[in-house]
């Protein structure tokens, strides 16, 4: 019997070893979406045409594989190359093929969910001899590729009135589908694209994403926009005069890299010039370059003269979150405006606590409800720390039906829209005010359900009030609109924070922008017309992102000469750091802002137009970074044309990064008692040829700063001009990053340069 049971157990065994090994070779051959970057394309050469990448498939798959042989997606303008459904044997094939750079599954990216310009332009404390974001003025010729979830056309933020003839450089399409005809499109909106690999049928947006990036970047006027009658006046766009293309690549499931890659592919051969992405990788997902689709069509764009600018992410405050880092990208964190919604508490006492929240009544006299702390409703068996803070099936939903529940703001990743389910749907609460215990409460929208949150201190007032009182109960009002607000920027919480995970010597995110609550076009409700007027509010990087589009298009049309990286330049060194109270910025906990946080600071498009000195990082600067990152000259040479002369510097190292041509400074790893060099040289862009800037440095306790020379010389022949700075880190120094600033300035113009120093 116990030699029938070895025997039955070592078949088992058997079976299952040899069950593993049928899943492990099944995975291998089981084909998955591809993309095969082959770098930049080879003018007027067959290696480009999409016969060439069928003849590469059809050399590799089985014969009977029609489907799979014809590729899914082909890339041919800015950089060539191809998508196709590839098992992981096939994919290792392709990568080891002479001309291939890299090969890499598909990644699934995700959405990074008007007064703000007017908040904007008040900050800066500056009149503008420009008509600033009110009129074409030169920038009609302009064209902003939005790649996202679509666009809704027949919003009032796309109108073409005062439109001229399309300009001549524009070669894109509008792409016709079931709801999306060309007449769609106008003298406004010249261009509309979908990717059927997505799943989309048309270019016509049902998220809702795309339309209110697109209209805040590049909206026309609308007068008397509101949501649901909150933040009333007239929406616009940071530059209406421009044109606008839509690239839908996105769906409710996300943002397929290989369709991100052709939408930019097909943005520069459209004749784009600027795109704006307010998408990005998870910031869990570790990608270099090579395999980051943004990373690699934002490169192209950048050689072609395309500036690229893109969301930094919404999973902060953690450090190193900060996603969309390659030094070609222009990357936005987020931060509020002045302004805020306020939901109020009515306590049956009388006592008005005032919090936030966005929430719209059906009745014009808001009833009064009982309340009950959530502690003292849990279900049975549940931990009352659980109900305390409204985790799902913490409830008892006898104890909680028909009244307003006080719940605790959990501190792990459980939401506030998943704590309005627990306390609506599972609970049949009536209400809710949640205790925030992590941050300075936010505005957020939650429609009907009456709703405020407040933070720990008024808190404290309601569970006090509750515990002396035998029956107690509260309304809450409907929502008010409260401007203006102080201190505003302020960092949003939720905004990535640096510094970037891939290299700490390039300082990330860029510059900040406002992404709390903006208001801009969304597609109208299912039961409307399609060209009813719908406006929301929403916020997200994904939102501030498009601001700094809307930013770099003005500064376009005033500096028309300007590359890409000039205009980065002249938003980051000419960025505000302080409030509109006229201190220094800070974060959701009352602290001081870093640059991680920041960048440069708020942009100030005003300012931009005129920043006298500007840091040009050319090419050579991002090859040269490719080396230092530790690629090798023969793969970075597969990304450049032939004629491109390009070798790596013998010497290469992550450390040499931070000497790149850029306009902030990041030192990664300083030791205690080190001294370090960084180099840089600025152009002067200012109307005066014959001047002279003087050095300022603001540095912390523990970190010493040089610069030589101290005063920049300009004359009728010298334009551009390079110093050396100097860190040195004392030996008391504590092992942390140090923030702070150089500042040139010649009387008038103020350029500043800021930087983060980390001592170990």
């Amino acid at each position: 019997m116990f030699t029938t049971y070895l025997s039955s157990s070592f078949s088992l065994i058997v079976i299952l070893f040899t069950s593993l090994i049928f899943i492990s070779i099944s995975s291998l051959q089981t084909p998955k979406h591809y993309v095969v970057y082959m770098g930049n394309p080879i003018e007027a050469d067959v290696h480009n045409s999409e016969a060439y990448y069928l003849q590469m498939l059809n050399t590799l798959l089985p014969r009977e594989e029609s489907e799979r042989r014809k590729g899914v997606h082909h890339y041919k303008h800015a950089f060539r190359g191809f998508s196709a459904m590839l098992t992981e044997e096939e994919a290792a094939a392709l990568s080891g093929h002479d001309e291939v750079v890299s090969v890499f599954e598909d990644p699934m990216l995700q959405l990074h969910t008007t007064r703000s310009w007017d908040f904007l332009d008040s900050l800066s404390g500056e009149s503008s001899s420009f008509p600033i974001y009110n009129s074409f003025h030169g920038s009609s010729d302009i064209i902003i590729g939005v790649v996202d979830t679509g666009i809704w056309p027949e919003s009032p933020s796309f109108s073409d009135k005062g439109f001229g003839e399309i300009p001549s450089k524009w070669k894109g399409i509008c792409m016709e589908g079931p709801d999306f005809n060309k007449s769609s499109c106008n003298r406004k909106l010249i261009g509309a694209r979908y990717y059927k690999s997505t799943g989309a049928t048309s270019a016509r947006d049902s998220n809702g994403h795309g339309t209110h990036t697109a209209s805040t970047a590049a909206g026309a006027h609308v007068v008397e926009a509101s949501d649901r009658g909150l933040a009333r006046g007239t929406a616009k766009g940071g530059q209406p005069g421009c044109r606008i293309a839509a690239y839908k690549t996105c769906t409710a499931d996300g943002c397929p890299g290989s369709a991100m890659l052709k939408a930019m592919d097909d943005a520069v051969h459209d004749g784009v010039d600027i795109i704006s992405i307010s998408i990005g990788l998870n910031a869990a997902f570790k990608s270099d370059y090579l395999s980051d689709p943004i990373a690699i069509g934002a490169f192209h764009a950048e050689l072609k003269g395309i500036m690229v600018i893109a969301s930094a992410g919404n999973d902060g405050p953690i450090a190193s979150t900060v996603t969309n880092v390659a030094p070609w990208l222009f990357t936005v964190a987020a931060s509020n405006i002045d302004r805020d919604f306020q939901s109020s508490v009515i306590l049956g006492s009388g006592k008005v606590i005032r919090g936030a929240g966005i929430h719209f009544s059906n009745s014009t006299r808001p009833k009064a409800y009982s309340l009950v702390y959530a502690r003292n409703a849990a279900a049975a068996s549940k931990p009352v720390e659980d109900a305390r803070t409204c985790l799902p099936g913490s409830l008892d939903p006898k104890k909680v039906s028909g009244k307003v529940i006080v719940c605790v703001m959990p501190r792990d990743a459980v939401t506030t829209k998943q704590i309005i389910k627990v306390v609506v749907e599972d609970a049949g609460a009536r209400g809710l005010i949640l205790v925030n215990q992590k941050e300075k409460i936010r505005a957020s929208d939650f429609g009907h359900f009456p709703f405020s949150e407040v933070d720990m201190t008024d808190g404290y007032k309601i569970l006090k009030y509750m515990l002396h009182t035998k029956s107690p109960t509260v309304t809450i009002v409907p929502t008010v609109e409260v401007k203006p607000t102080k201190p505003a920027p302020v960092v949003a919480f939720f905004s990535s924070r640096g510094p970037a995970s891939l290299t700490e010597n390039i300082l990330k995110p860029d510059v900040m922008a406002p992404g709390v609550l903006i208001l801009a076009a969304l597609p109208p409700p299912k039961t409307a017309k399609p060209s009813t007027p719908k406006f929301g509010l929403a916020s997200g990087t994904s939102m501030s992102c498009p601001h700094v589009s809307g930013a770099a298009a003005f500064v376009k049309a005033q500096r028309p000469s300007w590359t890409p990286s000039m205009i980065k330049s002249a938003l980051m060194t000419t960025a505000i750091t302080y409030d509109n109270m006229r201190r220094p910025v800070t974060n959701t906990s009352g602290l001081t802002s870093t640059p991680h946080e920041t960048g440069a600071g708020e942009i100030s498009p005003q300012r931009a137009i005129n920043p006298g000195l500007v840091f040009e990082t050319t090419t050579q600067d991002y090859l040269q970074y490719l080396c230092y990152f530790g690629y090798s000259k023969k793969t970075i040479s597969k990304t450049l044309n032939k004629a491109t002369k390009f070798s790596c510097p013998k010497k290469t190292s992550k450390d040499l990064i931070s000497n790149i041509n850029y306009p902030s400074i990041s030192i990664g790893n300083l030791r205690r008692g080190q001294r370090k060099m960084i180099e840089r040289s600025v152009t002067n862009v200012g109307p005066e040829r014959n001047v002279t800037y003087v050095a300022h440095i603001e540095a912390p306790e523990g970190l010493v700063v040089k610069v030589a020379p101290k005063r920049l010389v300009f004359g009728e022949n010298v334009d551009k001009v390079s110093y050396k700075v100097w860190f040195y880190g004392e030996k008391s120094a504590s092992k942390r990053y140090h923030h702070g600033s150089l500042e040139w300035s010649d009387g008038y113009h103020s350029v500043r340069s800021v930087f983060s120093v980390n001592i170990n």
